[in-house]
C-alpha cells in the first residue's frame, strides 16, 4: 500500500527528515504511483486531487497480513493486517456482519469525528491484532494513521524534498520517494492531521524523536520513542458537536 500526503494535509515531523535531504518529490509527475505500479501487478491508484494519492495492489501480499481498502461516504482507508476482536468492535459500532477491518476503522474514524464519547487514543487501542492503517476523510481533509502496539505490519513513514508525507509497506518505495527522510513508523502510535504523532499506549506523554543512522553513519530521518519524563497536559477541551474531532487530539 502507498500514500503520498501534500503537507497542507499531513504535515510531516521535522525531525523525520534527514539533515542533508535527497532532491526527491514524490508526487512531480506520478512517479512514485507508476513506480508503486511497476513493482505490483493490478495496482489501483486513487487521486485525490490537489491532497494526494493513495494506491493498493492484492500483489506480493503476505496472506496472513492481507491488505484490504475501502470507501465510504468519501473516506478512504487502507487497511494491512487483521484485527482479533473483529465480532466486539461490529457490535459496537453497529455494522453488519459483512464489514471488515477497513469498514470498522472508517465507523471507528466517523465516530470520533462526530465526537463519540472516547478520545482518538481509547478507539485505536480497543483495536487488537496486526494492523496498520492510513485513512483519508476528503470531505474534511483530514489523515488518521496508525500501527499496531508491535510493530506487527512492516510500516515505514517518510518526507519528500517538498515536505510531503509517504508511507507504505514497503521501505523501498519509501527509499525512491523520500532518499533518507525515513523511518519505520513507530509502534503503538497514531498520526492525524491536526494532532501530529500520538501515542495511544503512552497518551500523556510526549514523544521524542531520536536520530536513525544508516550502516555508513549517516543520519536518515529520526525513530520517535515515548519520554517518560514529558507528560501532556491531561484532559482535553469539551467542544460543541459540530466540531471536528481531529481539532483537539
Amino acid at each position: 500500500m502507498l500514500a503520498v500526503f501534500e503537507k497542507s494535509v499531513a504535515n510531516s515531523p521535522e525531525a523525520l527528515r534527514s539533515p542533508q535531504p535527497d532532491s526527491v518529490t514524490a508526487l512531480k509527475d506520478g512517479s512514485l504511483a507508476k513506480h508503486f505500479g511497476f513493482l505490483y501487478s493490478a495496482s489501483v491508484t486513487v487521486n485525490l486531487g490537489s491532497a494526494g494519492l493513495m494506491a493498493y495492489s492484492l500483489d506480493k501480499q503476505n496472506p496472513l497480513l492481507p491488505r484490504l481498502f475501502a470507501v465510504v461516504d468519501d473516506i478512504f482507508c487502507l487497511f494491512q493486517g487483521h484485527i482479533d476482536n473483529v465480532a466486539l468492535l461490529k457490535q459496537q459500532y453497529g455494522l453488519n456482519k459483512a464489514a471488515n477491518e477497513a469498514i470498522i476503522v472508517i465507523e471507528a474514524y466517523r465516530t470520533l469525528r462526530d465526537r463519540g464519547p472516547y478520545p482518538a487514543d481509547q478507539v485505536v487501542r480497543d483495536f487488537q491484532g496486526k494492523f496498520a492503517f492510513i485513512l483519508y476523510d476528503s470531505s474534511s481533509k483530514v489523515t488518521f494513521v496508525a500501527g499496531d502496539a508491535d510493530g506487527s505490519v512492516p510500516f515505514f513513514w517518510g518526507t519528500d524534498s517538498e515536505g510531503h508525507l509517504v508511507l507504505s509497506d514497503d521501505v523501498e518505495i519509501v527509499k525512491k520517494g523520500c532518499g533518507k527522510s525515513f523511518a519505520p513508523f513507530p509502534k503503538g502510535c497514531f498520526f492525524t492531521s491536526s494532532g501530529g504523532l500520538r501515542s495511544f499506549e503512552h497518551p500523556l506523554n510526549e514523544l521524542k524523536p531520536v536520530p536513525r543512522v544508516d550502516s555508513s553513519g549517516q543520519v536518515c530521518g529520526a525513530t520517535f520513542k515515548v519520554d517518560a519524563e514529558a507528560k501532556k497536559e491531561s484532559g482535553m477541551p469539551r467542544v460543541g458537536s459540530a466540531a471536528n474531532w481531529s481539532q483537539n487530539y
